[in-house]
């Protein structure tokens, strides 16, 4: 997977998150973990982007580190409310394993970015 597809993968994720939020029933618990999870489920592909313009390898590396600390948040937010909003399991699973596929690929990315780094020092 190329640059282009995985941005353009992580922007689906994100409209999808958007979709899902706008969906899920209103109430105190729900809006603040809603909220938290719009964040950080939007931020995958903004800090990805981010990690596309990076100045260094070091640079790259560190921005494709805050993608997967805000790709893994975003499961822990989906998990909270699969276990507190029974009837959106299918949509949650589906989300959820779209950021697991997401986190996966980043972290790979990361090995092997550290990889090139440690053969060039």
């Amino acid at each position: 997977m190329d640059a282009d597809e995985l941005k353009r993968r992580t922007q689906v994720f994100a409209l999808n998150i958007i979709r899902f939020v706008q969906n899920i029933p209103s109430g105190n618990a729900t809006y603040i973990i809603g909220r938290q999870l719009l964040r950080c489920g939007t931020s995958v592909g903004a800090n990805y982007r981010a990690a596309c313009r990076a100045k260094s390898r070091p640079d790259f590396i560190a921005k494709l580190k805050i993608v997967e600390e805000e790709c893994d948040e975003s499961i822990y937010w989906l998990e909270l409310l699969s276990a507190t909003q029974p009837g959106n399991e299918s949509t949650v699973r589906s989300l959820i394993a779209e950021a697991n596929q997401i986190l996966s690929i980043i972290v790979a990315s990361i090995r092997t970015a550290r990889a090139v780094q440690n053969r060039q020092s």
